[in-house]
């Protein structure tokens, strides 16, 4: 089975995996317009702050007998890329893309379509990089606390995290990943493809695993990490939140647990996701809140199915509930975090220091 992959391109066609009928179904979806980008990443239909910025920059690049009038080509460029902007404005990796292809209009019309590409071929390149420096930090840590890895490496992944995974599987001997409500990330089928061998649990089990089994690391994305290290995973129901750095809600509690259990506890993501104009995560509205009825509703195929497919949403709560706690996104401070691996390499706090200094890896 061929590892999945997010976003195919061509000189003609835009096509994104609808990660919203994943694991039961794979479908690839057309992108045709500037609106449908926009849709699918406040849907949910596309996720990961890499991917996502990817989809932007490619659907806001115009085939080249566009640009035509210097003056309206920016003028049109700027309202979409603005427009694009406030389908997840949580996503640092978003808001970068769409600077990066707001130029002057001589130079917008020279290096737009290249730009555009260029944003998305790049997140290849920064994935090997990243998997490069986690795989080799994290083995050499084990090595030098003489903890047993002799038949390779088991990690705790939550949310979008495969993208090391995927370019660093010969040192792992399983992985284990969260199903997290309520759009069920973790439970997808990233890790059958790279016929990797995992283990699904739910996010209410970690504390559990890290009692009975040999975990090594618990190895997390972000969506943006402030200037000391504070990251934040947003949740995966958030759109409309202040930006900040932000990781998914689950994360924090596996750090603390992490800690308990002197589990390392690893961030990985790009430069692009680095906010060094944001000291720490005491500017984070942390308790900001999503509609409540996303945490009511499980999205699925019918069991038993004969075999189907189709899709159905079903309420798992009693109908009309007025306290429904469903936070955005939680932030887990740099003291619980163990490593920032960036694709330009692996930053650790200095001996007896609670925050980072990020200035290496940026």
């Amino acid at each position: 089975m061929a590892p999945l992959i997010s976003i195919k391109s061509s000189d003609d066609k835009l096509e994104i995996v609808n990660q919203l009928l994943l694991p039961h179904t794979t479908e690839f979806i057309e992108v045709n317009s500037i609106e449908e980008a926009h849709d699918a990443i406040k849907t949910m239909k596309i996720r990961g702050a890499p991917a996502i910025a990817s989809l932007a920059a490619l659907s806001a690049s115009p085939s080249p007998d566009y640009l035509t009038s210097l003056d309206t080509l920016k003028t049109h460029v700027d309202k979409i890329l603005a427009f694009l902007f406030t389908s997840r404005p949580t996503a640092v990796n978003l808001g970068a893309a769409t600077r990066r292809l707001t130029r002057e209009p001589r130079a917008l019309a020279e290096q737009l379509v290249a730009e555009g590409k260029a944003v998305a071929d790049e997140d290849v390149g920064r994935n090997k990089e990243m998997a490069k420096w986690a795989g080799e930090w994290l083995s050499r840590r084990v090595r030098d606390q003489g903890l047993d890895a002799s038949e390779g490496l088991n990690v705790l992944t939550v949310c979008n995290t495969d993208l090391w995974l995927r370019r660093y599987t010969g040192k792992l001997q399983k992985a284990y990943y969260t199903q997290t409500a309520p759009y069920h990330q973790g439970s997808a089928l990233e890790l059958q493809t790279l016929q990797i061998p995992s283990v699904m649990i739910c996010d209410t089990m970690v504390g559990s695993l890290f009692q009975h089994y040999n975990i090594h690391a618990v190895v997390v994305g972000a969506d943006r990490i402030a200037k000391n290290g504070d990251t934040a995973i947003k949740s995966a129901n958030s759109s409309n939140m202040r930006p900040f750095s932000i990781l998914h809600i689950g994360t924090y509690n596996a750090a603390v647990l992490a800690a308990r259990h002197k589990i390392p506890f690893i961030v990985v993501a790009p430069v692009s996701t680095v906010d060094l104009d944001v000291e720490d995560g005491s500017q984070c509205d942390s308790d900001r809140t999503t509609p409540s009825l996303e945490a009511c509703l499980v999205r699925g195929v019918l069991y038993p199915n004969n075999g189907e497919t189709q899709q159905v949403q079903v309420m798992i709560t009693p109908p009309g509930l007025e306290g429904i706690y469903n936070p955005s996104f939680d932030v887990t401070p740099a003291e619980l975090i163990t490593a920032i691996v960036t694709e330009k390499g692996v930053a650790v706090k200095a001996e007896g220091a609670s925050t980072f200094d990020l200035s290496p890896i940026v």
